[in-house]
């Protein structure tokens, strides 16, 4: 069978292939799914239950909480926005106030007019008139297009699409700092560096731009890498990674972390039918700031009555069934909505999984510990524990330590 791949890969694409990655495709791009053990070709097996990698997996899953890991995050869209306005066009479409000091970065939302979620991503002040704004690498076409269409004609602000210009790698999980550190003469305690800083340091023969974020609920930083300096930079971080018990990690870990700690993923969990209220993202929605944002008023109605539809998350009590989504969610016998995301917490010890359930008198906190709930896969329901909090590290102490 002929296959038009590979299309896009990453700079890193070789040396990860000799890691031992097992490739998947997203938007063109190449992407580790996962290792395999030195020495073998690693290849999908399909087959009913758990999958061959399953136990890789869950070993990539555990280096990064219990020690530290290595995503290659390349495909990550890139658009920088510049210009004596950038401020004020970014402002208008983000929920979050991002009029914030340079040298920072804050998770938003860009909403359409009803309050759905167009956009789902990470904003970094590099200076005053200038902002690397960060998204998925399926949303990358999708949000430079937005962004485009929402500058003013008058406005004096250019927006363009960096992604191919930078690398990602991204070192995740609790010894990140210990690695890091030995690689660089900055500081990077938590006072010095702490989370949602961005700055440019010496790593290598490099200068990236080094940024305190994560998506997998661990202490961690993403490292934006001129394209041309990638694999020397991955050499260095991978020769101090053999003392530091550095693990290869793929997106089927970054998966199941991820849905551990509850954070959404735009085109599963969130999407414009989406509000942030709705997908429990109201910690990101700044109301009254200066100059408003689009969609604004349509949250400020969401919040004059009780939410009937909340995104909630569910653990399977019994450690053997496995999700992935679209699976009935059940609460004292009535069906009341369905996973949007699903896979094996390694940490939790079952599968875990994000949905969205609705009730006409409204859901809150009482409504999703008062009932039993149980989740339906492949025609049997399973009890399951259901939080609006996260159920791994709810209060976020290991990813801001």
């Amino acid at each position: 069978v002929e296959s038009a791949r590979p299309v896009r890969v990453s700079t890193l694409h070789d040396r990860l292939k000799a890691a031992g990655a097992c490739f998947g495709e997203v938007s063109g791009w190449e992407r580790p799914n996962w290792f395999g053990e030195a020495g073998t070709v690693p290849a999908y097996e399909y087959s009913y239950g758990r999958q061959n990698w399953f136990d890789n997996s869950r070993a990539e899953h555990q280096g990064v909480r219990q020690g530290v890991g290595l995503f290659d995050l390349s495909s990550f869209g890139k658009i920088l926005l510049q210009g004596p306005d950038a401020a004020r066009v970014l402002g208008h479409i983000s929920a979050r106030d991002i009029d914030i000091p340079s040298g920072r970065a804050v998770y938003t939302q860009w909403l359409n007019a009803r309050g759905g979620i167009e956009a789902d991503l990470t904003v970094t002040r590099i200076d005053d008139d200038q902002f690397l704004i960060v998204t998925g690498a399926a949303s990358q076409a999708r949000d430079y297009y937005w962004l485009r269409e929402h500058i003013p004609d008058d406005a004096r602000a250019v927006a363009t699409d960096v992604t191919s210009g930078y690398a990602v790698i991204a070192l995740m999980g609790p010894r990140s700092r210990t690695l890091l550190g030995e690689l660089t003469s900055e500081d990077l305690s938590p006072t010095s560096f702490p989370f949602g800083a961005s700055r440019e340091i010496d790593l290598g023969y490099a200068r990236v731009r080094a940024t305190r974020m994560s998506y997998v609920g661990e202490l961690g930083w993403e490292l934006y890498i001129p394209s041309e300096f990638a694999i020397g930079v991955y050499d260095v971080i991978a020769a101090a990674g053999e003392s530091n018990g550095l693990v290869m990690a793929g997106y089927h870990a970054l998966n199941s972390l991820r849905i551990e700690k509850a954070f959404r993923h735009w085109g599963h969990d969130i999407s414009d039918e989406d509000t942030p209220l709705e997908a429990g993202l109201g910690f990101a929605v700044d109301f009254g700031k200066p100059g408003g944002f689009l969609g604004e008023a349509a949250l400020l109605r969401q919040t004059e009555q009780p939410l009937t539809r909340r995104l909630i998350q569910l653990l399977v009590n019994d450690p053997e069934p496995l999700l992935y989504h679209d699976e009935p969610i059940w609460r004292d016998d009535i069906r009341v909505g369905r996973t949007t995301s699903g896979m094996y917490g390694h940490s939790l010890g079952g599968a875990v999984g994000l949905g969205y359930v609705e009730h006409s008198d409204g859901v809150d906190d009482e409504f999703v510990t008062a009932g039993s709930y149980t989740v339906e896969i492949a025609g049997q329901r399973y009890p399951a524990t259901a939080s609006l909090s996260p159920l791994y590290d709810p209060s976020a102490k290991r990813a801001r330590g």
